[in-house]
């Protein structure tokens, strides 16, 4: 689907998590006009000391979610054969332990079956390679070239959630297969939560705010010059009629899933891939309204608050031993990715493909004792290490912009799916104090 990875690795000291974005610009602004600034440093990694990882990651190749029109692709039932590496015995609970919450997607999925007896929405074994190779990926990194995880999973230094979707919890399986080599030393628990009240995406089911601020716009994006005269382009070249309700998006999501099987496609989607991709980014940055602050607080602004809650569990010497884990691994979506790389600074108009990663290093400086984030976008090795601020100088740029945000946190609207259960504060924080300084593509 994607043929050209963007990568990108930044280090920052940590101050609130989501001022990385306002790091990657103010590095930019150092280094255009005042290279060698008291309040910039470079970075010396062997003094670094890894402490903790995130990693939130999209599922591995599935079937599409809706067919087209007058499409012949065939998801053949053999797409569904589980590769032996990649079993792994796990058990899913509620966030609190209990018993695994009713899943309405998959419901609503298994009432759509594909040409060939596929479900909608189904994990194949392309897609469990996938996660496989990202969890081996994984493992190279913090066990074998960094022994920093048990080379078996260890229910004490691993903490894993998902949504409550049957291709992310699958999808994780086979990450960790690949990850522990299917060696444990304890029950491996996904953790889920109720469709009403997910934060791993975008909850417009849940949240009347998102509703309102995005009712119309998949449908009014398709009148939009360019991304219009385009998709009547690719409709008549497809023969569909133009009243039918497919967009960019639908489009992409059968192009992008049968390119990554290899499966025989329409001509015209073949012909117009590239620019499917492309019209499909520009749908969904006009659904979410592009940089819109309070669009992406409550899109991912509630994760964005696990993400920071966990790295400040991990750099608060108050924490009891035990308390917190070692890796952290989200099991997301592509609508996750794409609002989280936006606050980061870090998104390069470019769908999130299947099975990416977005990973998130905790370091903490051995003699000065600063702290340090480090973030990786699919993984790439060839990446360029940073400057990075120093943030508890109060006279630098990022301080008084800290300052600044934070005063903004008693004015932060709250999601209203959040409410009853969270402060104000913990629901807004991350969201509050991000400020963007990128545009997608730029």
């Amino acid at each position: 689907m994607i043929t050209r990875v963007f990568s990108v690795r930044v280090w920052a000291p940590v101050g609130v998590l989501t001022s990385l974005a306002y790091c990657v610009h103010q590095r930019r602004v150092a280094r255009a006009e005042t290279p060698g600034a008291p309040s910039q440093r470079p970075v010396d990694r062997s003094l670094l000391e890894l402490k903790m990882v995130q990693v939130v990651f999209r599922h591995g190749a599935r079937s599409p979610l809706k067919p087209l029109p007058r499409e012949q692709a065939e998801w053949n039932l053999q797409l569904l054969e589980v590769p032996p590496q990649t079993q792994f015995d796990y058990t899913v609970t509620n966030l609190a332990g209990g018993l695994k919450p009713h899943s309405p997607f998959d419901s609503q999925y298994r009432k759509t079956v594909l040409k060939g007896g596929m479900f909608a929405g189904q994990l194949t074994n392309v897609g469990m390679q996938q996660m496989f190779a990202l969890g081996q990926r994984l493992r190279k990194s913090y066990v074998e070239d960094i022994p920093f995880l048990s080379p078996t999973f260890n229910p004490l230094e691993v903490f894993v959630r998902s949504t409550n979707i049957y291709r992310n919890l699958e999808s994780t399986r086979c990450l960790l297969a690949g990850l522990f080599q299917s060696q444990k030393e304890g029950p491996i628990v996904i953790h889920t939560d109720e469709a009403n009240s997910e934060v791993l995406y975008p909850n417009y089911q849940n949240c009347w705010s998102l509703q309102e601020r995005t009712r119309g716009r998949r449908q009014a994006a398709c009148l939009q010059p360019g991304i219009s005269e385009d998709l009547q382009k690719v409709k008549e070249g497809m023969g569909i009629a133009s009243n039918d309700g497919v967009d960019f998006l639908s489009l992409l999501d059968n192009v992008a899933a049968e390119q990554v099987h290899s499966l025989p496609s329409c001509p015209t989607l073949r012909r117009f891939a590239q620019m499917i991709e492309q019209r499909a980014v520009d749908t969904a940055l006009y659904v979410m309204q592009g940089e819109d602050r309070e669009s992406l607080q409550m899109a991912v602004g509630p994760f964005l608050h696990i993400l920071e809650s966990n790295l400040r569990e991990v750099m608060d010497p108050a924490t009891a031993p035990g308390k917190t884990r070692k890796l952290y691994l989200y099991a997301a979506h592509d609508v996750t990715l794409m609002p989280l790389l936006i606050i980061l600074g870090i998104f390069d108009h470019k769908w999130p493909p299947f099975a990416v990663d977005l990973t998130m290093e905790l370091y903490q400086h051995r003699e000065s004792k600063e702290w340090f984030v480090q973030l990786y976008y699919h993984g790439e090795a060839s990446l360029k290490v940073g400057v990075g601020v120093r943030w508890h100088d109060p006279q630098s740029p990022f301080w008084k912009q800290r300052s600044k945000l934070v005063s903004e946190l008693e004015r932060a609207p709250v999601r209203e799916s959040q409410a009853a259960s969270s402060s104000p504060t913990s629901v807004c924080t991350i969201c509050v104090t991000l400020e963007i300084h990128q545009k997608p593509g730029g």
